[in-house]
Parts: C-alpha cells; structure tokens; sequence
C-alpha cells in the first residue's frame, strides 16, 4: 500500500448528503440470572444524521446510553440491529464499505487518556503504529507522528520519547487527539474526552479541537455531560434517555427552548454563576427506571410533572416542532 492511501476518502455524495446516518441501532446486554430474556437495554431503537463539517453533541445523565451509541457507532461493540450508512455506503455487512476502511475513517477519543495508551510504548510510537499498520514506512509514520505532535503543541523533539506516565492529562489527551487524527480520519467521536481535565486545561483543548476541524474539515460527535462544554462546541444537540433519543436540534434553538420536559430539568439543573438565578431545588426527581424493564409508553413519565394516562399507553413519536428541531412527548411546549 502507498502512503498516499492513508489520505481521507474524498466526499463521495456531495455536502447535502450526511456523513454518517444511524437508522433504529439496538443493543441488548444480558443479565445473568435475572431470569430468561431480561437485558439491559442501553440502546434501543436510536436514528440521528451527522452533517458533514457538523459537531453534533449527544448529552444525557450517566446510563441513558450515549457512550454505548458511541462504541456501536465505532463498532467496537456489535450492534443487535440496525444500520449504519457512511457517506451514502453501507457499513460492514450492511453496505459496501469494509470495516477496514471505516475504522480509518472514523476515530475516536476517550475520556482516560492514561488507559487509552500503551504504558509500555513512547507516545511517538503509539502514534505511529497505526499508520505503519495500514502501509506507510517508518519514515513517513514518524514524519507524520512529529508533524502531528507539533500541531496538538507538544515539541516532538521533547515528547516523542516519553511515556504516558510522565505527561500530564492534558498532554496525554493532546497525544490521544494526534493518535486519531494520523489515519486523517473525516470523523473523530469524542465520548467525554475532556471530563477528566481542568477548567483551563478544558478550554485548550476545545480551542484545539475547534481549529483542527476548521483545518482539516472534520466532523464531531461530542459526547459530554457538561451541558456548558456542549453549547461551546456543538452545532446541533441529541438529548437521550433510558437508550432513546428524545430531543434534537441545534444547539441555541434547544437550550433557547427546550421542547421535552426531560431537556428543561436538565438544562434548569446548570449551576449558575447570577445569584438571582441560583436553583433552590432539583428540576428532575428520583432516579432512571430499570433499564431491564422500563415503563410502558413514555420512558421519562414516572418523573415527568405532565403526565397523564396516554403517557402510559403510548410511547411518543419524534416529530418536528419547529424547523429542525423535534421532540418525542405527547404534549411538548405544555408548561
């Protein structure tokens, strides 16, 4: 293989097509001695477009299923069904484009950046063992690795040598974001990959993040539990909860006016930095459902303040509230 072969694929189906289109993704995890089909159902049935050149940012609480799309969506786990078309092809056994081929076209930047790296290998060479892999020389892998190290502001005459232990978080995340950007992917998933960082160290890396997306015509999706981080970097937002997807639309039109009573009580649960503005109580009760057995209907309508009896017999569908922005709630806009 060239080193030419390891250049991003050329958009194949012109700007209006997206880049990646999720249709109905599922997965079901088993649980052991809870009796004959019951599962953890972490994702259940999501479908959402990424926009070429978009950052689309997933948010929801701790177990509603986002970092799991985001390893369906990599297929560092098997999805039980669904479909994933990238650029207009058909992913693995569902289309024409081999995984192979995917996986150099999609990266991906976890939240620990120690566990993310081999502690037995210099940075350098963590970066460019995956280029080696797919054909280039050591020449052009370590031409590349010092072009990137220099680009993420870490000197490659200094830290090409170093091991992860002896870099910094902030570092160590800079390394993971040249790591993934070596096989010139067009899109990087970002699940939670500034969370373990400080407020400044935070806000070098979103800066970063941005330039390299104008630079290189990247595409986001931003996993975080920071709804300010989120609103910073995200052009459209996806709201999940309990493995669906229950709001989505862009960013200012979603935080401006929440449509889904789940997105009010998360966005009403933003600390405040106006003291007139401080929440004197939580917006959102209790605790998620079971996953193994969610609620009938609505998933959210054990702990939503407008339920009534068709909540419980009928799971709202999505729909268009205002141009690009849809909901999925029986009586969305009611206050």
């Amino acid at each position: 293989m060239k080193a030419s072969n390891l250049a991003f694929a050329a958009d194949r189906g012109g700007p209006a097509q997206p880049l990646l289109a999720v249709r109905d993704l599922r997965k079901h995890f088993p649980v052991k001695g809870a009796g004959a089909g019951a599962a953890v159902r972490a994702v259940d049935g999501v479908s959402f477009d990424v926009a070429k050149g978009e950052t689309l940012g997933i948010v929801g609480e701790s177990g509603c299923g986002k970092s799991t799309t985001a390893r369906l969506i990599a297929r560092l786990v098997e999805p039980d069904g669904g479909e994933l078309v990238f650029d207009g092809e058909g992913v693995g056994q569902y289309g024409g484009l081999a995984l192979r081929q995917f996986r150099r076209e999609l990266q991906m930047v976890f939240q620990d950046s120690h566990a993310s790296l081999n502690p037995r290998l210099p940075v350098g060479e963590a970066i460019a063992y995956g280029p080696q892999v797919h054909g280039a020389s050591k020449a052009q892998a370590r031409e590349r690795t010092e072009a990137l190290l220099a680009r993420v502001g870490l000197a490659p005459e200094v830290f090409a040598a170093r091991y992860p232990h002896e870099l910094s978080g902030g570092q160590r995340q800079r390394v993971n974001i040249a790591r993934a950007l070596a096989f010139e992917p067009r899109l990087v998933i970002l699940d939670e990959a500034v969370a373990a960082l400080d407020k400044s160290v935070q806000a070098q890396v979103l800066n970063l993040l941005q330039e390299l997306k104008a630079e290189r015509g990247l595409t986001y999706v931003f996993i975080s539990h920071d709804l300010h981080v989120v609103h910073y970097i995200a052009d459209r937002v996806l709201v999940m909860y309990l493995g669906l997807v229950i709001e989505s639309g862009p960013v200012e039109q979603l935080y401006a006016a929440p449509r889904h009573p789940y997105t009010r009580a998360l966005l009403g649960a933003v600390p405040s930095l106006d003291p007139a503005r401080r929440t004197q109580q939580s917006p959102l009760s209790g605790d998620p459902p079971n996953p193994v057995n969610p609620p009938s209907g609505c998933r959210f309508r054990d702990r939503c303040p407008l339920a009534r009896a068709l909540c419980a017999e009928s799971a709202p569908a999505m729909r268009e509230t205002t141009p690009g922005h849809w909901a999925a709630c029986h009586f969305e806009g009611v206050s």
